[in-house]
């Protein structure tokens, strides 16, 4: 079972996975562990990772880069309308209104939703990793910013399901990088200690984000979270491309916006030359050659010059940092350490400003552009039953306050009640109660529209149906299940309407039982909603508020809303008589059921299982015409290489293997199949390379063959003669009567004489064969004849000459200068004849069992 875990990033991604020795980033097929976010697409096929990054210059208009943020967001989002300006490629509205991606693929104009670019880089992850753990990997972890909302969530699910990826979780960034930080800490306070609080910061490509973490021994929570989703390193490129670009056009009077190819230059030297000044303070100079018009340009920036530039920027940092410790409500001396992770981060005057709020220099032990993989992985291992993490359980922070909203049942008035503060813990569950006489809507929305980086606040409407008064005309209880998921996803997960079914007295005891246990379904098994189990004094914070179907919006909102294990009894008797119900005890025969109720849910954005299973077909059928263009390429490849290395080796050693007219007929064959690639042959089926392989083969592997027997024919007939030489000693000294083989038959050793003889001539006469013949023509044996007649003569002698000697019985000892007569096996042990032990006296001799003598001494 494979564990991976997936940084999608921005501008780039990596892969962690775990072994037997711990986690590891993995690197891509040109060994760097960083793998670009960018895909390009071509008349044959796409390209993804660094081939594309290559491409980016030269095929602008059909390579896709900086599409992270486009999830679940709608073409008309003043977001991609502002964005849309500064891409290369083009942006086109979708059938469902959401964001598509215009490109030329396979000669032809498509439309690819966002959901499908992500899918394709998602491909090129899944291949690396496979390729790293040699077997199929469909398990992961993939990371995403805290700030994200519900529909950019669901849509980055949807586009692991496409390329067949079983996402396990969802992570936040932060908890990723805390969950690496701290599972490896052994000085971690214990659980009823006061807890270590650590603030990690991350500037990455596009964004910044903070987070606050709790760490006790084995236990990670998330205490609060602020960011700013449009700060990021990208912004400080921008500053720099502004900068020179007004610089160019007074200089040089050239306008660098106006061709899309001169400004993705700009771009990518102002990156470079952003990171040169993180680690040096003096003029650093910025050339680029036929920038525009054959034009080369140039000018130069320091540190000091971009953080004027930057100030702006640099200003922006503390406002994340001053709502989280607002929200955490400690001061910054109640933070133990700053951990910094993100490439911007590296930026000397980022640094220095988070160093300055929090007065204390920030910690940069985790891997700054890694950590978040790590994290990932380590959260795919904990999850996995294939391997054993050491126990650490992590509680996450909702980034949002999520409300429900809904009617009653006699009144057009609504009821609002906030189901989830801002940093409640997540995963969590909780179990309204709804007193209804059919079925209604609940309506889920975020609380504070303006906190939130995404301009719906709507989250989805669900319709909990097959509801129906009780049988004496009552309103049901409906028990409804709301749960923000491992994902950070909020949903109704179930909903069950209470029904009182008339029972024999002796089942009476059991009523209030039934009532205070409505979930008879089996539980969600996560593991961390363990850890909600455990947190059983936060959920019993939650304020239960009992009231009837009748009250305005204005009033306490009209559902029970507790936490399933802090509901009691009382609770239940109150709400009873706030709905003028009669007392509980005087239906002493009635039983509780509860029966599941189907939700109908309707999301802000999700996509339908038709337009799903479209997109899961589509991203198999280019999957599998990279594997066709791939293969076609790699034969075409293998021409080439054919055609280079005989032209090269026919010149050299190859010369003296192939006469005169074979060598210029082949010479010639090379020079057409050469031309005929590069013209006709350019862009031909994968056969036709086939054929030109095996026509080149053809004439070149006779060639290849009589070099390669002429280097090893050598060695094999000296290593037989070596053989015979052997064989052929040992059957002379067998006639001489050598005391060594006297033990051997003679028909045996006769055997051994014959094979000998009939080897050496044989082999006298290949190789007087072998040296009339030139070298221009085929050897008369093969290497791996010579090597058979080798085997065959061992076989035959080998067994003869190595038997062993038979055994000779020893002669009796008959007395030895101060020992007994020994003619007993006990005597042999040290006994007497009488069986008794025979002393060993110092200086005296004894035999041994071989009938030697040992003296023993002291």
């Amino acid at each position: 079972m494979s564990v991976v875990g997936l940084d999608v990033g921005s501008q780039s991604c990596y892969i962690a996975v775990a072994r037997a020795g711990g986690i590891e980033t993995i690197a891509n097929e040109f060994s760097d562990r960083c793998t670009p976010s960018v895909i390009s697409f071509g008349s044959k096929n796409r390209t993804i990772g660094v081939a594309a990054k290559n491409q980016q210059i030269t095929h602008a208009n059909n390579t896709v880069s900086s599409f992270k943020r486009f999830h679940g967001r709608a073409f008309n989002d003043p977001f991609i309308q502002k964005e849309k300006e500064n891409l290369s490629y083009d942006l086109v509205p979708m059938k469902n209104g959401g964001v598509g991606i215009k490109v030329m693929y396979m000669d032809e104009e498509h439309f690819f939703s966002v959901e499908q670019i992500t899918a394709m880089l998602l491909t090129k992850l899944k291949e690396t990793a496979e390729n790293n753990l040699k077997k199929p990997v469909t398990d992961c972890v993939i990371s995403v910013p805290s700030f994200f909302t519900d529909a950019e969530r669901r849509s980055v699910l949807d586009a692991a399901q496409i390329v067949g990826l079983n996402c396990l979780r969802l992570m936040n960034d932060m908890t990723a990088v805390a969950l690496n930080y701290g599972i490896y800490k052994q000085d971690l306070p214990n659980a009823e200690e006061k807890p270590r609080v650590v603030v990690f910061v991350d500037m990455g490509h596009s964004s910044f984000q903070v987070s606050a973490c709790a760490f006790n021994k084995g236990k990670l929570k998330v205490l609060g979270t602020a960011f700013d989703p449009f700060l990021g390193g990208k912004n400080f490129d921008e500053k720099l491309v502004e900068h020179f670009c007004a610089e160019f056009k007074t200089k040089y009077k050239l306008d660098a916006k106006s061709k899309i190819r001169a400004l993705l230059r700009l771009h990518q030297e102002c990156e470079k030359l952003k990171k040169l000044m993180s680690s040096n303070s003096t003029d650093l100079p910025l050339n680029i050659e036929c920038f525009m018009n054959d034009k080369d340009v140039s000018g130069k920036m320091n540190r000091s010059q971009f953080e004027e530039l930057c100030a702006e920027l640099l200003q922006k940092i503390e406002v994340p940092l001053h709502s989280l410790m607002a929200q955490i409500q400690l001061k910054a001396e109640d933070v133990s350490a700053i951990e910094i992770v993100g490439g911007a981060t590296r930026i000397p005057a980022v640094k220095e400003r988070i160093a300055k709020f929090f007065g204390k220099d920030v910690s940069t032990t985790l891997n700054a552009d890694e950590a978040v993989a790590r994290g990932c992985a380590l959260q795919c291992a904990i999850l996995s039953p294939a391997f054993k993490v050491r126990e650490f359980s992590v509680t996450d922070a909702v980034p949002f306050p999520i409300s429900l909203v809904w009617n009653h049942d006699s009144e057009e008035t609504e009821g609002v009640h906030e189901v989830f503060s801002r940093n409640h813990a997540a995963p969590f569950s909780k179990v309204l109660t709804f007193l209804r006489r059919g079925p209604f809507e609940l309506e889920a929305f975020y609380s504070d529209p303006q906190g939130v980086p995404y301009p719906e606040a709507k989250i989805g409407r669900f319709v909990v149906q097959n509801v129906s008064a009780q049988k004496d005309g009552e309103k049901s209880r409906v028990k409804v299940k709301v749960r923000v998921n491992t994902h950070g996803i909020f949903t109704i997960s179930t909903a069950s309407m209470v029904e009182k079914v008339p029972t024999e007295e002796e089942d009476g005891s059991s009523v209030e039982a039934d009532m205070e246990c409505p979930n008879q379904r089996p539980a969600e098994s996560s593991d961390v909603d363990k850890n909600i189990q455990q947190d059983n004094s936060e959920a019993g914070t939650q304020p239960q508020v009992q009231t009837d179907g009748q009250q305005t919006s204005q009033s306490p909102p009209s559902p029970e809303l507790t936490s399933e294990e802090s509901k009691t009894p009382d609770a239940d008797k109150a709400n009873e008589k706030k709905v003028d119900q009669p007392p509980e005890a005087k239906k002493p025969k009635i039983k509780v059921v509860n029966v599941e109720l189907p939700v109908e849910a309707n999301l802000v954005w999700q996509l339908g299982r038709d337009l799903l299973n479209m997109y899961i077909e589509t991203e198999g059928k280019m999957i599998m015409q990279d594997k066709l263009e791939k293969e076609r390429n790699d034969a075409k490849n293998a021409v080439e290489e054919c055609v280079y290395e005989f032209r090269d080796k026919l010149c050299g050693p190859y010369e003296k293997f192939i006469c005169e007219q074979e060598h210029e007929k082949f010479l010639r064959l090379l020079t057409e199949t050469e031309d005929w690639l590069y013209e006709e042959g350019e862009d031909q089926a994968k056969q036709a390379y086939i054929d030109k392989l095996e026509e080149l083969m053809k004439m070149g592997t006779p060639v290849k063959v009589r070099f390669q027997e002429a280097e090893e024919r050598p060695k094999v007939l000296e290593e037989l003669g070596q053989r015979l030489q052997h064989y052929a000693k040992i059957a002379a000294d067998f006639r001489g009567k050598d005391e060594k083989y006297n033990h051997i038959d003679e028909s045996e050793m006769k055997k051994v004489e014959k094979s000998v003889n009939e080897v050496m001539e044989w082999m006298n006469n290949v190789m007087n064969a072998q040296a009339k013949r030139s070298l221009d023509q085929d050897p008369v044996v093969r290497t791996h004849e010579i090597r058979a007649k080798v085997k065959e003569l061992n076989n035959v002698c080998e067994p003869v000459v190595t038997q062993p000697k038979p055994k000779i019985e020893s002669p009796k000892l008959e007395r030895t200068p101060n020992g007994p007569n020994i003619d007993k096996k006990e005597d042999l042990e040290g006994k007497n004849n009488l069986g008794a032990e025979a002393p060993h006296q110092n200086g005296e001799c004894h035999p041994n069992e071989k009938g030697s003598v040992n003296m023993d001494l002291d």
